[in-house]
């Protein structure tokens, strides 16, 4: 099979996988990581990955096996939508196998995940991924099970991934997009089918519940904060006042059930956060990559505008980590005055690492959409 151009699939059977993974750098001066890398992963192919689709008559390619002159990148994102099968090798997280696995995922046919143990990235984790390790024995393993996934795939069919559910792309029989194809009678007469407008508005929805869940979170900061300033000024006059221990004892417990609520609706508040975060990433890098192929000249009037959604976003977010930080820090030494503050000091530290862990992923498609945003103006 010519590989140099991208495949379409001719029947449900897979014949062409695309692998994409890491790849180095072969000319990179022997010893350096770029090579070792390259070495590694080359290996990866050529010992695990290629004779395990050889096995079934599928013919695999990486992105330096693309032989056809064009715009690599074009032709990658072009392999990663329309071919039959991808295998991702997403040991270390890298970004560029994060975002064509983005691409892959929203279109939803078959992908099966491969990743050295030890170097899996946290936000894939839930998805079933073959492991290996460097040694021959272990990579001769990974072969096994991705013979086994491919062998019951081609039998009973591919569980697809959970595919982001917003920006769906789903395949048709013709090989072209939703976006792509002019409606038939079938079409017409399915009208709980989500297209792709559908879908982007559930992403603004998810963007402004989480715009009310930052500012749910800062006015739980502003109460605490009130409470904080009104406890202080009460134990400072009593120790100037040389009030016995047990006053200033009884002044942290009113301290202490006054900030139990805040704190609690804190912590609750950051897991929604964390979570609606969660729920939406995939399908949000899926969105960004969707504009990211899409010529600027071909991009509609509302993507500045979704994109000046997400920067927004991710501003106020970093202000609320700022401040939720500040009051972690304080929280950790209020623990001290007296064991009444640990459950509230506790809550108020989980809500911290989880908008902590949250704004990160937020900062990253903030990123991305600045980049974009550049290109639409």
């Amino acid at each position: 099979m010519n590989t140099s151009q991208a495949p379409r699939r001719e029947s449900d059977r897979p014949r062409m996988c695309f692998v994409v993974g890491p790849i180095g750098d072969r000319y990179a001066p022997h010893g350096t990581p770029e090579r070792e890398a390259y070495e590694h992963h080359l290996g990866v192919f050529e010992q695990v990955i290629a004779p395990a689709c050889e096995k079934y008559d599928i013919t695999a390619v990486r992105a330096d096996g693309i032989a056809h002159a064009g715009d690599i990148n074009e032709q990658i994102c072009r392999h990663v939508i329309d071919s039959d099968l991808v295998i991702a090798d997403v040991s270390g997280g890298n970004p560029n196998v994060m975002y064509e696995l983005g691409l892959r995922h929203i279109i939803g046919k078959p992908t099966i995940h491969i990743g050295e143990a030890g170097q899996l990235p946290f936000d894939i984790a839930s998805i079933r991924t073959i492991r290996y390790q460097r040694a021959r024995s272990h990579l001769a393993g990974a072969r096994r099970e991705i013979e086994s996934a491919l062998e019951v795939g081609i039998r009973d069919g591919f569980e697809l991934l959970t595919p982001a559910r917003v920006v769906r792309a789903l395949e048709t029989s013709d090989g072209q997009l939703p976006s792509q194809q002019n409606p038939g009678p079938e079409d017409e007469d399915d009208e709980n089918l989500p297209g792709l407008l559908d879908d982007f508005v559930a992403i603004e929805d998810g963007l402004e519940a989480m715009a009310a869940q930052l500012g749910a979170i800062t006015k739980t900061i502003e109460t605490i904060g009130t409470l904080t300033e009104q406890s202080n000024v009460e134990i400072t006059d009593l120790t100037q006042a040389n009030a016995p221990a047990s006053a200033r004892l009884a002044a942290v417990i009113r301290y202490a059930e006054l900030l139990s609520a805040p704190a609690g609706e804190m912590n609750t508040i950051a897991a929604a956060f964390a979570e609606q975060m969660a729920t939406m990433d995939s399908g949000m890098r899926a969105a960004l990559g969707l504009i990211e192929v899409t010529p600027p000249s071909e991009r509609d009037a509302g993507t500045n505008e979704f994109l000046d959604q997400l920067i927004a976003l991710d501003e106020s977010a970093q202000t609320g980590l700022s401040q939720i930080g500040s009051l972690g820090t304080s929280a950790e030494d209020l623990v001290r005055l007296s064991r009444h503050l640990r459950k509230p000091v506790r809550d108020i530290s989980a809500a911290v690492k989880q908008m902590t862990s949250a704004v990160v992923c937020m900062g990253e498609w903030a990123g991305k959409a600045r980049d974009l945003h550049g290109t639409t103006e």
